[in-house]
């Protein structure tokens, strides 16, 4: 396909840094920040060997979990001395309360990671379209870089399956769009190749959000 890029994902983990596995103990952890960025490690080096253009950190929960997944990526290319691939960072939120599973708010989430100097920021999983809109709207605002967003498609039913049709999806995204809160727009769990279509057609009217005019810091 012409002009398309190939972003190598890099998610969460089933391990995290920050909780304690284990209710009794809240000080115990099940993996140290060395073991977490040394399989970051590993799968950096599988994904630029398998010729990524952008390396997106994605689903993140547990922000600690994303900063060894930046550490490792910094160390990848100083070790292999090659030119460092953009990086894409995606988080999620997991309920109406705008807070990560580990119970950062968005800004506390953006500044943490910021360092990294993102290609784009944004926002995946967890929520559907409807409900993760104050949460890039606010992103929005926040971010110094592109925004993205790639939404479940809806809330799941009782049996775990997305009802929401593409047209709705794309809909609310569409008003993303127009509004210009977004760069990058996508689908996550329960989205199809037809629901990226109609939303790849209701935001193709739009231009994309201007990135902010940031002051220049003063000499000290």
């Amino acid at each position: 396909m012409e002009g398309a890029f190939v972003a190598g994902a890099i998610g969460p983990l089933n391990k995290t840094l920050s909780l304690s596995p284990d209710v009794n103990n809240p000080g115990y952890r099940a993996v140290t920040f060395d073991e977490v960025a040394g399989a970051y490690y590993e799968q950096i080096k599988g994904l630029v060997d398998g010729g990524v253009d952008i390396l997106l950190i994605e689903t993140i929960f547990d922000t600690l979990n994303a900063k060894a997944a930046i550490y490792a990526i910094k160390k990848y290319f100083r070790d292999t001395k090659q030119k460092e691939l953009p990086i894409m960072i995606s988080g999620t939120i997991t309920d109406a309360s705008g807070r990560t599973l580990s119970g950062q708010t968005l800004e506390a989430f953006y500044i943490s990671v910021s360092h990294a100097k993102p290609l784009s920021i944004g926002l995946n999983c967890a929520l559907g379209a409807k409900e993760m809109r104050p949460h890039i709207e606010e992103l929005s605002q926040l971010a110094s870089c592109y925004t993205s967003a790639y939404p479940n498609a809806g809330l799941p039913n009782a049996f775990g399956e997305y009802d929401e049709q593409p047209h709705e999806t794309a809909h609310i995204i569409e008003e993303w769009a127009a509004e210009g809160f977004v760069n990058i727009v996508g689908g996550c769990c329960g989205t199809t190749p037809d629901h990226i279509k109609h939303i790849a057609e209701q935001v193709k009217k739009y231009k994309t959000r201007e990135l902010p005019a940031l002051e220049e810091e003063l000499a000290v």
